[in-house]
């Protein structure tokens, strides 16, 4: 008998904790999609990498249309440590403009 008291006590003390519990903690059930948020995460990553490239590439292509790093000894040659550091245009967005406007020359 007195078991079946601290059984029924026992419950109602439990059922008096699950109201009052949240229904779902941080970390028991995630609604966030990790899968998409981590492939976007990385497309943003390759499409900064290749807006880098893309702009360094034509900072070079540029430099040498314009003959800027002409060496001064033997014109006929490049400098190439002047070719690794040339700023051909003042700016990276200007690179990467001119080169997805004109694309393939």
């Amino acid at each position: 008998m007195q078991k079946q008291m601290s059984e029924e006590k026992e419950k109602g003390l439990m059922s008096m904790y699950r109201e009052t519990r949240p229904r779902a903690f941080v970390g028991e059930k995630s609604t966030t999609n990790h899968l998409a948020w981590s492939s976007l995460v990385l497309l943003l990553a390759l499409a900064f990498w290749l807006m880098v490239a893309l702009s360094a590439a034509e900072n070079q292509r540029y430099a040498l249309q314009i003959r800027a790093c002409q060496d001064r000894v033997f014109p006929t040659e490049l400098d190439m440590s002047c070719l690794k550091q040339v700023k051909s245009r003042d700016h990276w967005w200007q690179h990467v403009g001119h080169a997805l406007v004109h694309l393939g020359r």
